[in-house]
């Protein structure tokens, strides 16, 4: 039977050596690099472990009411029935208090656990949002645009990347409040959101300049090809140039960065406010219970180890899944 007779059928050949038909195998369609990645991540026990530890950490901070609401303890409330004439608890844990309470205060342990994961993941995803977005946008114009343009925003990468990170978050904090009218007339309240908004920013400002250096240079190797010069020639705006044609082949360094930024900036929050330039009372944070439980640690480890274990455990999951991620995004990389 010949291949081109009416009576053949679609998809079936003769073997030239055999009698027996041969199945043409159909051709797999090609597929993203982005989806290639998330295969990839799917495939690494590691990476998929290291994502249900961190949703677990932001289910906790989602809940927290809720979690406290069924022990049965709050953040605020002072017991000082349950701590002796030095402060220090009388009993471990119990049904109403899991995780025991406070030193000196008696405030319920797991109530202001749960709420301290809060702050650090709130702070953590808004920076790392608002430093992409920033460091995409400054990159894709040095890059593309060139000439003065992108000689002021390279400067201006240059100069954020010069100063001192840690006196710059110092000295945030008094200037804001000053602005404010200073920290004795404002209340606890006002200093924890003040601080709150000046962490975010602090680190949104030293973190955009990293990805806006890379960005920049992947940019410029971009816009010579064939894609973006045809673009450019029929006439198409530099804005959808720009979002529509060079960002959608820049996903994996972009990826890439967050991932790695957000463990980052949740030990920079916890560091901070373990220094005492982070957030304060009335906001529960880990690293302030870190700060406070040091001075209790020999006669209360739990109380020291509690938020230890959160800050490493959180850390650590981040850590892990943005090397996956990282790893994932490389076609170098087989995993």
């Amino acid at each position: 039977m010949s291949i081109g007779s009416p009576d053949s059928t679609v998809g079936i050949e003769e073997h030239p050596a055999s009698a027996e038909p041969v199945r043409g195998s159909a051709v797999p369609h090609g597929k993203s690099p982005t989806r290639v990645a998330v295969d990839r991540l799917r495939k690494d026990r590691v990476a998929v472990i290291c994502a249900f530890v961190v949703l677990f950490f932001i289910l906790i901070a989602i809940f927290a009411p809720v979690l406290t609401k069924i022990e049965g303890g709050d953040i605020g409330t002072f017991h000082p029935d349950l701590v002796d004439e030095y402060g220090f608890p009388t009993f471990a844990s119990n049904a109403q208090h899991w995780f025991g309470v406070e030193p000196k205060t008696g405030r319920d342990n797991f109530a202001r656990w749960v709420y301290g994961a809060r702050p650090s993941l709130i702070i953590a995803f808004v920076a790392t949002l608002s430093g992409t977005v920033v460091g995409v946008v400054m990159g894709l114009l040095a890059g593309f645009l060139g000439g003065w343009v992108d000689r002021i925003i390279s400067w201006f990468v240059d100069f954020v990347l010069s100063l001192p990170y840690l006196l710059f978050a110092i000295a945030m904090v008094p200037i804001v409040e000053s602005m404010r009218g200073g920290s004795f007339n404002l209340s606890p309240e006002e200093q924890a959101s003040t601080r709150f908004f000046v962490l975010i920013f602090v680190l949104s400002f030293f973190g955009w300049a990293g990805l806006a250096r890379i960005i920049r240079g992947e940019v410029l190797s971009l816009r010579e090809r064939e894609f973006v010069l045809a673009a450019k020639a029929i006439g198409v705006p530099t804005r959808q140039v720009l979002f529509k044609e060079l960002l959608p082949n820049l996903v994996a360094p972009i990826v890439i960065s967050a991932s790695l930024s957000l463990p980052a900036y949740v030990t920079a929050e916890a560091g901070l406010s373990f220094l005492g330039v982070g957030l304060i009372e009335p906001v529960p944070s880990w690293g302030q219970t870190i700060a406070t439980a040091t001075n209790w640690f020999k006669a209360d480890p739990l109380y020291l180890w509690l938020p230890v274990l959160g800050i490493t455990a959180l850390v650590l999951a981040l850590a892990l899944l943005g090397d996956a991620v990282r790893d994932a995004f490389d076609p170098k990389t087989r995993r």
